[in-house]
This record gives structure tokens, sequence and C-alpha cells, in this order.
């Protein structure tokens, strides 16, 4: 794993803590620390083979942050129970908001890799 890549991984999740310290304190740093490394990679225009080499043997061990959430839902399955009317109503709204945002998003996506290898 190539030390460049995770050096990247780790100056931003720290730089995303100082700013959930400093200007951000509702968001969790690490959040902060994605949204930048996607900000970044914007700019970039492409994914350096660096964090490429980086990030590709953590992401088989990306189930295992699934295992605290769901003790969560374990141990609060009696106020969830009270409350499904209202968790299965955000949920449909979300999914109201986030399904034409995702085909929106894709065809934008699409168009613009179109205009890139047209004037390239």
């Amino acid at each position: 794993m190539p030390v460049n890549g995770l050096t990247w991984l780790v100056v931003l999740q720290l730089l995303g803590a100082l700013l959930q310290q400093w200007l951000l304190p509702t968001l969790p740093g690490p959040i902060i620390g994605l949204l930048l490394l996607f900000i970044w990679l914007l700019f970039y225009g492409r994914l350096p083979k660096s964090l490429e080499a980086a990030t590709s043997p953590l992401l088989q061990y990306l189930p295992l942050l699934l295992v605290v959430p769901c003790v969560g839902l374990m141990n609060n399955l009696d106020s969830l129970q009270s409350q499904w009317l209202v968790i299965a109503g955000s949920l449909f709204g979300a999914m109201l908001i986030t399904i034409p945002l995702s085909g929106w998003l894709m065809q934008w996506l699409i168009r613009r890799q179109q205009q890139k290898k047209r004037s390239s």
C-alpha cells in the first residue's frame, strides 16, 4: 500500500477534524474529510494511482463498518418500534428526493464525460 495515498487520506481526515472543531461542530470530522477528498478529486479530474493503490485493499473491509449501526439498532429496538411511522415517512421522503437527484447527477456526469471525449 503506497504511503503517499494513505498519507493523503489521513491528512484530509485531520483537516476535516480541524474544520469540524473550528467551523462546523454539527458535522463529523471524517465526513468533512470525505467531502474535501471529493472536492479535491473533482478539481484533480482523475484518481491518482497512489490513492487508488491505498484504497483498493481497504474496500474489502467496508462491510465491517456496518456492524456498529446494526448493534445500535438492536440496542434501541424498543424506541425504533414506537417511532416506526416517523422513520418510514422520513425514509420515503428521502427516497423521493434521492432517486431523481441520482438520475439527474448520472445524466450530467455522462454528458460531461462525453464532452471531454469529444474535446480530446
